[in-house]
């Protein structure tokens, strides 16, 4: 295909495809999707080989959350079954990021419920880095809080803090309908305001919420014009008791057109396969991972993900290699950018939950016993979403299962 072949060319110098051109990719049929995972994946492996970053959530404070994001178990006013606590001490938050760093996990992402930190928040947070640090030697820490007030990036980034999570989520357009208790406006500012204080910024987005192809075009643009260095791809994770918790929108190949469309924009980040992957991309996502470099390894905030040893087999049974502690994540021309703090990247490069959040419903820990299913409709048809074959599991509920255990 003649799109294709453009595509892979631009993504090889870096170049902004055209908003036609990334429409084109979602519009792309069944019989033309393995080309383009295989475009997309000429562009993947030339910014990062065949190496996958493993990611581990910590569950910092779950639930109880002000905000009231549709997407969201931890919202106000939820209904789901989660497990529902205030902060971990530093001590066990640091454990808990053992077990995932004991897996091959680079980086540790500290997430927290709200929305956004106190100052005592933040000090809190602080010795929490310094605890996973004193131990682990090389790896990095991603805050990921909520929005940011002034003099809080910087003071994370003093403690340590290498990166800051807070995701875009959705189209400008369409963010009213699905958070009204902070704006676009609100994430975008923190997204600087990591930018600014010198770390590297993560933001990603939320797939399967109903948006239109316009919508997610629109909000992976406005991504790669904030130019973070790591764009984490959700797939919602529809959770009885929220708004969106009938919102089963999404088919593997969908997915893997999204995927695609996202490293064709951003073609030189680190395009991380996150929340419900397990649940929308199931046998495929040894395919997806031509596409995206980096996964979350274990569970999400406040739903279970695939067992970690399987997610280390599939990548390996892939062909693919985990990206060890002492190798650069990112292209040259990016890493030294990060490296220098300069807290700016240039325009042509590019590339939450309640508050912030790594990802719906996203979080570090073993999975649950016996763990608690959500009702499952009958079978779609062929070419629809298929909630019959994977059911939303909740991280611990109706268990004794202590927090990121």
């Amino acid at each position: 295909m003649d799109l294709l072949n453009t595509l892979v060319d631009k993504g090889l110098r870096r170049e902004l495809p055209t908003r036609e051109e990334a429409l084109a990719v979602l519009a792309t049929s069944d019989d033309e999707l393995l080309d383009v995972v295989a475009a997309a994946g000429k562009v993947r492996r030339k910014w990062f080989g065949r190496r996958v970053k493993l990611n581990y959530l910590v569950n910092l404070k779950s639930g109880l959350c002000p905000e009231d994001c549709s997407y969201c178990s931890q919202r106000l006013g939820s209904k789901a079954e989660i497990l529902k606590y205030t902060w971990l001490k530093p001590e066990d938050a640091s454990k808990a990021a053992a077990a995932g760093i004991a897996g091959g996990a680079k980086r540790v992402c500290l997430v927290a419920s709200g929305r956004g930190p106190t100052d005592r928040d933040v000090d809190r947070v602080s010795k929490t880095i310094e605890a996973i640090k004193e131990g682990n030697e090389g790896v990095e820490v991603c805050a990921c809080l909520g929005l940011l007030s002034d003099g809080q990036a910087d003071r994370l980034r003093a403690a340590g803090a290498d990166a800051y999570n807070h995701n875009l989520n959705t189209s400008e357009a369409t963010y009213g309908d699905i958070t009204t208790t902070h704006t676009y406006a609100d994430r975008v500012e923190t997204v600087r305001q990591a930018h600014a204080a010198g770390m590297s910024a993560c933001s990603g987005l939320i797939a399967g919420m109903g948006e239109s192809d316009a919508d997610l075009v629109d909000v992976v643009f406005s991504l790669r014009e904030l130019d973070p260095d790591s764009v984490p791809v959700n797939f919602l994770i529809p959770f009885e008791g929220t708004p969106l918790g009938k919102e089963w929108n999404l088919t593997p190949q969908r997915c893997l057109r999204i995927l695609a469309m996202v490293r064709f924009v951003c073609p030189d980040v680190e395009v991380r396969l996150a929340g419900g992957r397990e649940v929308h991309l199931r046998t495929m996502q040894p395919l997806a991972l031509q596409i995206a470099n980096s996964i979350f390894l274990g569970d999400y905030l406040t739903s279970e993900g695939q067992e970690g040893k399987a997610d280390l087999a599939m990548i390996a049974d892939a062909g693919f290699e985990v990206e060890g502690a002492g190798t650069t994540t990112l292209p040259e021309h990016r890493a030294d950018a990060v490296a220098a703090g300069c807290g700016s990247h240039a325009a042509s490069g590019c590339g939450s939950h309640a508050g912030g959040g790594c990802g719906p419903c996203g979080g570090g820990g073993a999975a649950a016993e016996e763990p608690a299913e959500a009702a499952v409709p009958a079978a779609a048809g062929a070419g629809e979403a298929r909630t019959d074959l994977v059911a939303v599991r909740r991280r611990g509920a109706g268990t004794d299962l202590p927090p990121n255990a």
